[in-house]
C-alpha cells in the first residue's frame, strides 16, 4: 500500500497478516520498502512466530527479486505469487488494505513517518483485539487464535 504525508512525501505499508485468523502480524512503513527490508520484517516475524509454510504475496519488485526467492529457499518457505492483475487471490489481505485504508488512512494527516508508525501500532492493535471480524464469524482475530489454542 502507499499513502502520503502533508508534505506530498509518498510513503509505503508492507502489511503482514495470517491467513488462518486474520490477524494483522505487521506493518512495516517507509519511504521505501526494498527486498532486504522485506526479508528483515519477516526475519523478525519468524523469531516472533515461527516459520511459515508458504507466503502469498503480489508481483511487486520487491518480492520478485531474486534476493527475496534466495531467502525464502535458504528458509524452505514458499512463495506463492498471484497472477497479475488478479488480486482476488490475494483477497485476505486486499480485504484487509481496503479496510486500513477505509478505517485509519483515509481518516488522518500525517506529518511525518513517526506519526504514521504510532498511528499504526494503535490501529494495529483495534483490528486485532477489538474489532469484529466478519471473516472470523464476528470474532476478533485475537479471539479466533485463541479459540484454536
Amino acid at each position: 500500500m502507499h499513502d502520503g504525508l502533508n508534505d506530498g512525501r509518498s510513503f509505503r505499508l508492507f502489511n503482514v497478516i495470517d491467513d488462518y485468523n486474520r490477524e494483522a502480524l505487521t506493518v512495516e512503513i517507509d519511504f521505501s520498502l526494498p527486498a532486504q527490508r522485506v526479508i528483515r520484517t519477516l526475519d523478525q516475524l519468524i523469531e516472533y512466530r515461527g516459520k511459515p509454510v508458504q507466503i502469498r504475496c503480489d508481483n511487486g519488485p520487491e518480492y520478485i527479486s531474486n534476493a527475496l526467492k534466495d531467502w525464502a529457499e535458504q528458509q524452505s518457505i514458499n512463495l506463492s505469487y498471484i497472477e497479475p492483475g488478479n488480486p482476488q487471490q490475494n483477497a485476505y489481505v486486499e480485504r484487509f488494505n481496503r479496510t486500513m485504508r477505509y478505517d485509519w488512512l483515509n481518516q488522518e494527516l500525517f506529518d511525518n513517518l513517526e506519526q504514521v508508525r504510532t498511528q499504526a501500532e494503535n490501529w494495529l492493535y483495534h483490528y486485532n483485539h477489538e474489532r469484529p471480524n466478519m471473516g472470523n464469524g464476528g470474532f476478533t482475530p485475537i479471539q479466533k487464535l485463541n479459540q484454536a489454542a
